[in-house]
């Protein structure tokens, strides 16, 4: 069915656009900009919700490069006051099309913390400051726009939009949303990583076609009925086992539940991010179609992931590498923070279920040349102002699946596991690090540079097979410590979140000792955990906080889970069903979930065992759970019975109204399972 891009490069098409050659300084965000180019109008406008900054780590900045050497004329809007539609005409009318993006991060994920309390500043906007974007700023951006310009079609894009292209829970309002699509009234919305389909999308529009009609572009939703040549496989039958997963031949869409059924039954959520995490390989993933109300939402394949040479292409386009001069000398945190880093690979087959890069990004790994990175090594060191000679990250989702593929293309093509290393590594999977080593040994030799670090967090059940690795790692690129996230320690949790037992990491605590010794370094592993996630109980926390004073870490900063729009883990979360086991009426395997605040805030407690305020709340718990051996001052205790003065006398009162055996409980408790 999808036929248009199947296999396209960046370069497929010639496109007819308004404009001349030639690369803008920045592309222009002003009429005065536009003028200087000698530009009328713009064929296309970005409309983003972060500060504009020309540099390959912000997609508004890819995507409107990308347009701009095909030949468009593309201007940005960044930012702008949402209150009215006067500043969406800024730029005057687009010839082709708005483009809407939330930024480089959910707007809500942005704005709001996993306790939902306001955040009141904004690492991708000028001066650092909060509130420049408003909640859910996909949806309002696409409003003014069409309030601006009424004819004009709006793509949407981003992770915001690309993580909510279908019907999703949302944490922050509790409740399950219709496709941003739905509710931001655009005409198409573009997933994943979009390079291929942004530019087929103009060239088409330029070519006169409707936004309807580009029903065959892979990583595309939009509203559309079902043709009547089209087999539909039911995957909304929650009575069937096959969930939709049977093969026939000739075109066929898999029917998701519709947003009505997802929306008030938590069986078909859990069936609909079952498939829809199924349907991800661009191998052999087939369309969805999920229906909201009276129309069907059609959601094509994944993208063909970018060869080399296109990846290659998108880092090499003219970025500026600078902020928009337009905010002066105000700080972006962001840009300062990733200014002097390198982006080697997208992707990640690691399939962790509290993280959405994979349902963005892709679980095939996508790599830069050796060359393309050397030449952006060699532009950081020639155009960063007060360049120091060391380069802060080179990486990318993780720092260590550079170039790691299936073995076989075939397999590959085949495979339909949502990871590549869960339960074990598959033996398919090439996990060799040798492309990586020698990266870093030509990354270290470029002149003018000192030290090059790695910050991206490293996969170590991956770097324990290559001694070598971890040896040229803590050697050359470790300063100090090393931030790693085994996440947990108890094998209940770490099962649904798809990660290795804590053996793995001790290993890999072992060899980077050892590394960090030969190499006559004081190195240290800061590891990072998470509480209150799905599959979590109290006495898995308690565990976990006795492996830390056993092992003497102190956390300093707790993660506590957030449910992420599209992560499995938030399904888990919303439904108490396991997606990652079959999902059928009645046959589901239930998961246990954390969703209280108390039941949050005591989980929080047991990684910062060691702070008096969280005393008073671990001693009533651990009373509740028979566990009162561990208060007191041995070695082996968790916390003293003695609270110091100046700090918390007592615990938090209890919020629930429904106390359990003996008027208190702290064992988790999963959301009501859904009846028949």
């Amino acid at each position: 069915m999808i036929t248009s891009s199947e296999n396209s490069p960046l370069r497929s098409r010639e496109c007819a656009p308004s404009c001349g050659a030639g690369a803008a300084p920045f592309l222009p965000m002003s009429r005065a900009e536009m003028s200087a180019l000698g530009w009328e109008d713009c064929d296309i406008i970005l409309v983003t919700g972060d500060a504009y900054v020309d540099h390959p780590s912000f997609g508004m900045a890819i995507i409107g490069r990308l347009l701009e050497s095909r030949g468009f004329r593309v201007g940005i809007i960044s930012q702008p006051d949402w209150q009215s539609a006067e500043p969406f005409r800024a730029l005057g009318r687009p010839r082709l099309f708005f483009g809407v993006t939330g930024g480089n991060m959910d707007s809500m994920v942005n704005r709001y913390t996993s306790d939902r309390r306001l955040r009141h500043d904004d690492a991708y906007t000028a001066g650092g400051e909060g509130g420049k974007r408003p909640d859910r700023c996909t949806i309002v951006y696409t409003q003014r726009c069409r309030e601006a310009y009424k004819d004009v079609p709006v793509v949407l894009g981003g992770i915001e939009a690309s993580l909510r292209r279908i019907a999703h829970y949302d944490y922050w309002s509790d409740k399950v949303r219709r496709s941003i699509l739905a509710d931001a009234k655009a005409d198409l919305l573009i997933y994943g990583n979009a390079e291929r389909a942004v530019v087929e999308v103009a060239n088409r529009l330029a070519a006169g076609e409707a936004p309807r009609d580009l029903c065959d572009i892979r990583g595309i939703a939009l509203f559309r009925p079902v043709p009547e040549t089209v087999t539909e496989l039911p995957a909304d039958d929650l009575d069937s086992a096959d969930e939709g997963a049977s093969r026939t031949s000739g075109d066929t869409v898999i029917r998701l539940p519709s947003f009505e059924q997802v929306e008030t039954d938590r069986e078909a959520y859990a069936r609909a991010s079952r498939v829809l995490h199924r349907e991800a390989n661009p191998g052999n993933a087939r369309p969805l179609v999920q229906r909201h109300g009276d129309r069907d939402l059609w959601l094509t394949p994944p993208p063909i992931p970018l060869s080399t040479e296109e990846m290659d292409a998108v880092y090499d386009l003219p970025y500026a590498r600078a902020p928009h001069p337009s905010y002066g000398a105000a700080k972006i945190p962001a840009w300062d923070m990733i200014k002097t880093s390198v982006t080697v690979m997208r992707g990640c087959f690691g399939g962790c279920t509290f993280c959405s890069i994979t349902e963005h990004e892709g679980r095939k790994i996508q790599s830069r040349s050796e060359a393309s990175i050397l030449r952006e090594i060699e532009q950081i060191r020639d155009k960063t102002p007060g360049f120091a000679g060391v380069i802060s990250d080179i990486g990318g989702p993780t720092a260590n699946m550079y170039r790691m593929a299936c073995k076989d293309p075939k397999i590959e093509a085949a495979c339909r596991l949502p990871s590549c290393v869960f339960p074990e590594i598959c033996p398919n999977l090439d996990t060799s690090h040798d492309d990586l080593i020698r990266l870093y040994r030509k990354v270290r030799e470029v002149k003018g540079v000192k030290k090059v670090m790695v910050a991206s967090g490293v996969r170590y059940d991956l770097a324990v097979r290559s001694p070598e690795y971890i040896q040229e790692l803590v050697t050359h690129h470790v300063g100090g410590y090393l931030k790693i996230a085994p996440e947990h320690t108890e094998r209940g949790p770490l099962d649904v979140m798809m990660k290795p037992g804590i053996g793995t990491y001790d290993r890999f605590k072992e060899m980077f000792d050892a590394a960090a010794k030969q190499a006559g370094k004081k190195y240290y592993l800061i590891p990072y955990f998470i509480a209150a996630h799905p599959g979590t109980t109290d006495k898995d926390m308690l565990n976990l906080a006795l492996w830390l004073k056993k092992n003497r870490y102190r956390a300093d900063q707790v993660q506590t889970f957030l449910p992420s729009p599209m992560a499995t883990a938030t399904a888990m979360y919303h439904t108490g069903v396991n997606p990652l086991k079959g999902v059928r009426r009645g046959a589901s395997e239930p998961v246990g979930t954390v969703r209280g605040g108390r039941q949050r805030r005591l989980h929080k407690a047991f990684l910062r065992y060691h702070d008096p305020e969280n005393w008073p709340l671990l001693r009533e718990a651990l009373k509740a759970m028979g566990r009162a051996d561990l208060i007191g001052p041995g070695a082996h205790q968790l916390v003293p019975a003695h609270q110091p003065p100046g700090t918390a006398k007592a615990a938090p009162k209890r919020s629930s109204s429904r106390p359990g055996p003996g008027g208190k409980t702290f064992t988790t408790k999963g959301v009501p399972f859904p009846k028949k």
